[in-house]
C-alpha cells in the first residue's frame, strides 16, 4: 500500500525524499506478521489430521501394556512431552526469577546513568518483554515439536507414500515454530516501538530503550542454549557410552533407561534452545540497526534517517517482515510442488528451500530499500570524523552481501560435515586406527573448516563497513537472517525427525519405518549444519553491529575518552583484548565440564539399572519381565544437572562486560568485546563442524555407505565378506561412536552457545552504555586512579 509519509516531531521531508519514499512501513510489517501467524496455524491444522492413538491418550502404562507399535507409541509420546514440559517449566522458573532481578538492576543503573527514571523504566520493560517473547517462542516451538514427532513416525509407516507424508509432517512441524517465532518477534517489537513513540519525542532515546528487547531475548537464549545443551548431551552421551559401546544395543533401544531422556533432550536443546538463540539474533541485529539509524549526525541532522521519518527508520523490520512472506511462498515448493518421493529427494528439497529463499529475498530487499529509504541519507561514522552518506543501493548491497555470505558459509559447513563429501569420509577411514586418531582428525577438520567462512565474513564486513559504516554491518546481519523462517523450519525438521526415529525404535515398529525416519534425520542433520553456519555468521555480524552501536551511543554521552577510534595500543584496551579472547575458552570449559559431570552420573545410573537382577537371575538386557527401565530417574538426573550447571556460564557472559565497564571504563569494554568476538567466531565454527563431522562419520559407518567392508558395520553379518570384516568393522564403529560422544558437547552445547557469548556481551554493553559513561566519565571507578 502507498500511504502518506509520517514524520516524527521535529523532522521535515524534502521534496525529493517524499518522491522517493512511498511505502508505509506499518502497512507492510503488520499484515506480513499476521499472515505468518495464520500460516503457522494452518500448518498446525494439517499436522493434527494425523491421529495418535484413539484420542484418549491413556497414560504412560501404554508403553508396556500395549501389544502393537501403534499402541506403544502413545505412552512414549506422552513421556517425552511430559519430560520436556517438566524441564522447560523448571528452567523458565529460574529464568523468570533472574529476569525480574536483572530487570530491576537495569532500571536502577540506566536511570542513574541517564539521570532519567523514565528511560530506566522503559529499558527494563523492553527487557522483560523481550525475555517473555523469547520464552513464549521456546515453549511454542517445543510443544509443536513434541506434538509432531509421533505423527511423523506414524506417517512413515505407509510403504507407498511414507517418505512424502513423513517429510511433510516433520517439515510442517518445523514451519509452525519458524513462522510463529519470526512473526511474533517482529510484531512484538513493532508494537513496542509504536507504543514507545507515544512517550518519547527523541528517536535516539527511544531506540536506546528498545535495545532492552534484544537483551531480554538474548538472556533467555543463553540459559536455553546452555541448560538445554547440557540436558540433551548428558542423556545422549550416557545412552551412547553404556547402551551402544558397552551393551551393544541399537540407538533408542527401549531397554536403555537413558533413551527417553535423550529424546526429551532433542526438544529442549535443539528446539527450545535453538529457537531462543535465533530469536535473540533477530532482536539484537534489529535493535543495533535501529540505534545506529536513530543516532544524531553532527552537522547533517536534517539529512539523517530520523529526519527522513518513521518509515525509513523501520527499514530493518520491513526486511524481516517481508522475509516471512517470501519463506512462506517458498515452503509450498517443498510440500506441494517438488515433493519428496524417495530418500535422495529429502536433502535436495531442503537445500532448494535454503537457496531459493535467499535468492528471492534479493529483489525484495532492493524494492524495500528503494521505496523506504531516501535517495541519500547521513549516518554517524565511527571510522571517520563526522558522517558517511548512504543510499538505497548501498543499503541493498550490504543486505545482499549478508544473504549471499550466509549461504556460502552454510554450504561450506555442509561440505565439511556431510558424509557425501571427502572430509567426513577421511574421518571414517581414520576410525580404522582407533578412537584417538579419529579425534585428532576431527579436531583438524574443525580447525580447517574455519578458513573459508572467516574470509567470507571478513569480505562481508569490509564491503558493508565501506558502504554504510556500522549501519551496513547491521543490514548485512539482517540480510543473513532475512530467511530466518526457512532456517528455523529446517532446524526444527531435524530434531522432529530424530525423535520420530527414536519413537519408531522404542515402539518396535518394523525396521523399514526406522529406515525412513533415519533418512529424514540424516538429511536434517546435514541441513541443520548449514543452519548452524548461518547462525554463527549472523552472530558475528550482529555482535560487531552491537559493538558499533555501543561506540555510537557513547559519542552522544559525556565521556572523557577519545572515541574517534578504538585503539588497541592503549594499555587497558590491549590487556582486556587478551582477557576477552580468553572468555570463550573459559565458557566452553564450563559447559563441557558440565556435560561431562552430568554424563558421568547418567552412565553410572544406566550401569546400575543394567546390573539389577530379578528372582530368576535375569537382567534388563537378558530379558527380565519383572525389571523395567526406570526412564524417569534418568530424566531427573539430566534436569537437575543442567539447571544447576547453567548458572556459572551465564553469569560469566553477562557479568564480564559489567565488571569491565564499571571498574575499568569503556576502553576496557572495547578490548573485551573485540577479543571475545574474534575468538568466539573461530571456536564456534571449529567446535560445531568437528562435532557435526563426528556425528555423520558414525552414521556413514553404521549406515553401510562405504565400499570398504571394514567401514560397513553390520550387527548380524550374513555374507562371507561381512563375516571376514566384522571384527574390524565393529572396532571402527566403536571408534566412531566414541568420536561422536566427544563431539556431542562440541556441536550441541558449547559450539552453538558461543553465538550467544558474542551477542550477549555486546548487547549488555549497549544497554549499559549510559551507566558506563557515568562511572568516572567512562574511565571506570578504578580507571581514574590506576591509569591516569
Amino acid at each position: 500500500q502507498v500511504l502518506a509519509q509520517v514524520s516524527p516531531p521535529g523532522g521535515g521531508l524534502s521534496a525529493h525524499t517524499r518522491a522517493a519514499m512511498t511505502l508505509s512501513a506499518d502497512a507492510l510489517i503488520v499484515p506480513c506478521c499476521i499472515v505468518g501467524i495464520l500460516f503457522a496455524c494452518y500448518q498446525f491444522t494439517l499436522i493434527r489430521q494425523v491421529k495418535v492413538g484413539d484420542g484418549s491418550m491413556a497414560g504412560k502404562d501404554s508403553l508396556e501394556a500395549q501389544e502393537t507399535p501403534e499402541g506403544r507409541i502413545v505412552g512414549i509420546y506422552i513421556r517425552i512431552m511430559e519430560g520436556a514440559m517438566t524441564f522447560l517449566r523448571e528452567e523458565y522458573t529460574i529464568c523468570a526469577v533472574f529476569c525480574v532481578f536483572f530487570g530491576l538492576t537495569i532500571m536502577g543503573l540506566v536511570s542513574w546513568g541517564t539521570h532519567s527514571t523514565k528511560q530506566g523504566v522503559a529499558t527494563a520493560v523492553a527487557f522483560w518483554i523481550g525475555a517473555s517473547t523469547s520464552m513464549l517462542c521456546g515453549f511454542l516451538g517445543m510443544m509443536i515439536a513434541t506434538y509432531s514427532n509421533a505423527r511423523t513416525t506414524l506417517s512413515a509407516v505407509k510403504k507407498e507414500d511414507g517418505y512424502t507424508k513423513a517429510f511433510n509432517v516433520a517439515f510442517r512441524g518445523g514451519s509452525v515454530m519458524g513462522y510463529l517465532l519470526c512473526s511474533l518477534g517482529v510484531l512484538v517489537l513493532w508494537i513496542l516501538l509504536t507504543v514507545y513513540k507515544m512517550f518519547f519525542d527523541d528517536m535516539e532515546t527511544l531506540m536506546d530503550c528498545v535495545a532492552g528487547y534484544g537483551l531480554g531475548g538474548s538472556t533467555v537464549a543463553m540459559f536455553g542454549r546452555v541448560g538445554g545443551g547440557i540436558y540433551t548431551k548428558a542423556a545422549d552421551v550416557g545412552a551412547d557410552l553404556v547402551g551402544k559401546v558397552v551393551a551393544g544395543l541399537e540407538e533408542d533401544d527401549p531397554r536403555n533407561p537413558a533413551t527417553i531422556a535423550d529424546n526429551v533432550g532433542d526438544n529442549v536443546g535443539d528446539i527450545a534452545g535453538m529457537g531462543a538463540d535465533l530469536f535473540g539474533s533477530f532482536a539484537e541485529s534489529t535493535c543495533a540497526a535501529l540505534v545506529i539509524a536513530a543516532s544524531a549526525v553532527a552537522g547533517k541532522q536534517d539529512e539523517s534517517l530520523t529526519a527522513a521519518g518513521w518509515d525509513a527508520l523501520m527499514f530493518p523490520l520491513a526486511i524481516s517482515a517481508a522475509g516471512i512472506v517470501v519463506c512462506m511462498l517458498c515452503s509450498f515448493v517443498a510440500t506441494n510442488i517438488s515433493t519428496v518421493k524417495t530418500q535422495p529427494d529429502i536433502e535436495k528439497v531442503l537445500k532448494v528451500q535454503l537457496v531459493l529463499t535467499a535468492v528471492l529475498m534479493l529483489p525484495v530487499t532492493y524494492f524495500l530499500a528503494v521505496k523506504m529509504l531516501p535517495k541519500e541519507f547521513a549516518l554517524e561514522s565511527v571510522r571517520a570524523k563526522g558522517h558517511v552518506m548512504g543510499t538505497p543501493e548501498k543499503a541493498f548491497a550490504c543486505a545482499a552481501m549478508g544473504a549471499v555470505g550466509g549461504l556460502i558459509i552454510g554450504l561450506i559447513t555442509e561440505y565439511y560435515t556431510s558424509h557425501t563429501y571427502i572430509p567426513v569420509r577421511e574421518l571414517a577411514t581414520a576410525c580404522k586406527s582407533g578412537a584417538a586418531v579419529n579425534v585428532i582428525f576431527g579436531m583438524a577438520l574443525g580447525y580447517k573448516s574455519c578458513i573459508i567462512p572467516v574470509f567470507v565474513l571478513a569480505a562481508n564486513i569490509y564491503v558493508a563497513f565501506s558502504l554504510c559504516d556500522l549501519y551496513g554491518i547491521a543490514l548485512a546481519a539482517l540480510g543473513m537472517l532475512s530467511t530466518l523462517a526457512t532456517g528455523l523450519t529446517i532446524d526444527g525438521f531435524g530434531p522432529i525427525s530424530d525423535n520420530a526415529g527414536g519413537l519408531a525404535e522404542l515402539a518396535e515398529f518394523p525396521p523399514e519405518v526406522r529406515e525412513r525416519t533415519d533418512a529424514l534425520d540424516a538429511a536434517g542433520n546435514t541441513t541443520a549444519a548449514i543452519g548452524k553456519g548461518f547462525a554463527i555468521g549472523s552472530a558475528a555480524l550482529v555482535s560487531l553491529a552491537l559493538y558499533g552501536a555501543f561506540v555510537v551511543r557513547l559519542k552522544s554521552l559525556d565521556v572523557d575518552v577519545d572515541l574517534s577510534g578504538v585503539n588497541v595500543l592503549e594499555p587497558i584496551t590491549f590487556a582486556f583484548l587478551l582477557i576477552g579472547s580468553m572468555i570463550p575458552y573459559w565458557f566452553a570449559a564450563l559447559t563441557m565440564k558440565s556435560v561431562g559431570k552430568a554424563a558421568g552420573e547418567m552412565v553410572e545410573e544406566v550401569k546400575r539399572q543394567f546390573s539389577l537382577t530379578d528372582s530368576q537371575g535375569k537382567t534388563i538386557l537378558t530379558g527380565s519381565t519383572e525389571i523395567k527401565p526406570d526412564y524417569d530417574r534418568c530424566i531427573s538426573i539430566s534436569t537437575k544437572s543442567s539447571l544447576k550447571e547453567m548458572i556459572a556460564p551465564g553469569a560469566l557472559v553477562i557479568g564480564s562486560p559489567l565488571v569491565a565497564g564499571t571498574f575499568f571504563g569503556v576502553q576496557a569494554v572495547f578490548g573485551l568485546l573485540t577479543g571475545s568476538l574474534v575468538s568466539s567466531v573461530q571456536l564456534a565454527i571449529s567446535m560445531s563442524n568437528s562435532g557435526g563431522a563426528w556425528d555423520n562419520c558414525k552414521k556413514y559407518i553404521k549406515g553401510g555407505h562405504s565400499d570398504d567392508p571394514e567401514l560397513r558395520y553390520v550387527k548380524n553379518p550374513k555374507t562371507e565378506v561381512e563375516k571376514a570384516a566384522a571384527g574390524k568393522a565393529r572396532e571402527a564403529h566403536d571408534a566412531a561412536v566414541q568420536g561422536d560422544t566427544v563431539g556431542d558437547p562440541f556441536k550441541d552445547t558449547s559450539g552453538p552457545a558461543l553465538n550467544i557469548v558474542m551477542k550477549l556481551q555486546a548487547i549488555v554493553s549497549l544497554v549499559f552504555a549510559a551507566y558506563f559513561s557515568a562511572c568516572g566519565r567512562g574511565n571506570g571507578l578504578l580507571g581514574n586512579y590506576l591509569f591516569k
